[in-house]
C-alpha cells in the first residue's frame, strides 16, 4: 500500500517537474550580454519574479524527484 502511495507521488512529481521545466526561460543572454545589457533590472530582480519562483520550485522538485527514486530503490 505504501509502495502504490510513493509511486503515484512519484509520478505527479515526475510530471510538475517536466511542466515546470518547459515553462522556464531559456539562461542564455543573447547579443545583449556583448554590449553590456545583461545587467539590468530584470536580471538583478529576478529572484522575486515568476522565473525565479519557477527556479526555486524546480529545485524543490528536483530534490523531492531524487529522494522519492530512492525511497523506490530501497523499497523495491
Amino acid at each position: 500500500m505504501l509502495k502504490t502511495i510513493i509511486m503515484i507521488l512519484f509520478l505527479i512529481v515526475c510530471l510538475a517537474l517536466s511542466g515546470i521545466i518547459l515553462l522556464q526561460e531559456g539562461k542564455s543572454a543573447g547579443l545583449g550580454s556583448i554590449a553590456g545589457m545583461a545587467d539590468s533590472y530584470w536580471s538583478k530582480a529576478k529572484s522575486r519574479s515568476m522565473e525565479g519562483n519557477l527556479s526555486k520550485l524546480t529545485t524543490v522538485l528536483a530534490i523531492g524527484f531524487l529522494l522519492l527514486a530512492l525511497v523506490l530503490n530501497i523499497v523495491w
